[in-house]
C-alpha cells in the first residue's frame, strides 16, 4: 500500500503552486501527493514541470476536489450540470498532462452543501448518476478512475456511508467509478469502521485517512489497528492518503471549518516533522 498526503496540510488556499509541496511530501517519506483544481490555472509548460518534478521525486500525483454549487452535476438545472461536466472534462485533460490517473472527492454533487435549499435526494441521485456515467466515459479515454467520496451528513446528503456508496457505484455501472472512503467521515457515520471497509471490499478505489480531530494520524483516537486489519482483510493495494487540516485561515481553513489552531502553534519545520512522524505511524498500522 502506498501512503500519501493532501497538499492542503501546508496550504491555506486550494489553488496554489503544487511544486513546492512535492519536495515536502517526498522528504516526509510519502509515496503520493494529492492536489486539487489549481492545475486548471497552469500552462502546458507548468503542467509539464509539475509532472517532471513529481517523477524526479519519485512521487505519484492524484487529485481531489469538491465541485462548487455553480458546477453541481446533480443540479435540477441542466445548464449547471453541463458546466460541471465541462469543468471536469477540462480537469481530465489537465490531469493527463501531469500523469494523474485518479480523481476523487465530491465530484458527484457539490460541496459544501447549501442547507437553505430543499433536499431532493432521490432526484439529485438520479441526475448525479446520469452525469457520472458521462464523466466516466470521458475519463476512460485518459485511463482515469473516478472516486466517489463518502462524506458526513453535515457536508453533503447524497452519499453518507459505505452502503450508499457501494449501491451508487453499482447503479452507475462503469468499471472506472469506485468508492472513496474517508476515516474522518466514517467516524461520524459508520456503526463500525472495519466492517464498512470490508463491506466496500473490491469497490474501494481510494482511501482517505484522517483523525477525528483533523490532526495527523496518530494524534487522535481513531481505531487504526482495526482500520489496518480491515484493509488487509480485503487485500487493499491502493493508496491511503492522509488529509490533516490543522491551520486556520484562507479558503482551506474556512471551508474545512478549522476555527482554532490545531497544530500547537507549529511553524513550518514542526509541521514537516509532525507529518513525517505520522507517515511512520501509518506504516506501522497498515503494513
Amino acid at each position: 500500500m502506498k501512503i500519501g498526503t493532501y497538499f492542503a496540510y501546508w496550504a491555506k488556499e486550494w489553488n496554489v503552486n503544487y511544486i513546492k509541496y512535492i519536495k515536502k511530501a517526498a522528504d516526509a517519506g510519502f509515496d503520493v501527493l494529492e492536489i486539487s483544481s489549481g492545475i486548471l490555472d497552469m500552462t502546458d509548460m507548468e503542467l509539464e514541470g509539475l509532472k517532471k518534478a513529481a517523477k524526479d521525486a519519485g512521487l505519484i500525483l492524484t487529485a481531489c476536489l469538491g465541485l462548487p454549487k455553480d458546477l453541481d452535476v446533480s443540479s435540477p438545472d441542466e445548464a449547471t450540470r453541463r458546466r460541471g461536466i465541462d469543468y471536469m472534462k477540462a480537469m481530465f485533460a489537465a490531469m493527463d498532462k501531469t500523469d494523474i490517473r485518479k480523481i476523487g472527492g465530491i465530484i458527484y454533487a457539490y460541496w459544501p452543501c447549501d442547507w437553505s435549499l430543499p433536499v431532493d435526494k432521490e432526484g439529485a441521485r438520479e441526475r448525479s448518476i446520469e452525469s457520472i456515467r458521462k464523466l466516466a466515459s470521458a475519463a476512460d479515454q485518459y485511463g482515469i478512475e473516478l472516486e466517489m467520496e463518502v462524506v458526513n451528513r453535515f457536508e453533503q446528503f447524497l452519499i453518507n456511508d459505505a452502503k450508499e456508496a457501494v449501491q451508487y457505484v453499482k447503479d452507475v455501472g462503469c468499471s472506472n467509478v469506485k468508492v472513496m472512503l474517508d476515516t474522518f467521515h466514517m467516524n461520524i457515520e459508520e456503526d463500525n469502521i472495519g466492517d464498512a471497509i470490508r463491506y466496500t471490499s473490491s469497490y474501494l478505489g481510494h482511501f482517505h485517512i484522517g483523525e477525528c480531530n483533523r490532526k495527523v494520524p496518530g494524534r487522535g483516537h481513531m481505531p487504526w489497528d482495526e482500520i489496518g486489519k480491515a484493509l488487509r482483510d480485503i487485500n487493499y493495494k491502493g493508496y491511503a492518503v492522509m488529509e490533516p487540516f490543522v491551520k486556520m485561515g484562507g479558503g482551506v481553513g474556512s471551508d474545512i471549518k478549522v476555527w482554532r489552531d490545531l497544530s500547537d502553534d507549529a511553524d513550518e519545520a514542526k509541521l514537516d516533522a509532525d507529518i513525517a512522524k505520522s507517515v511512520k505511524f501509518v506504516h506501522s498500522k497498515f503494513d
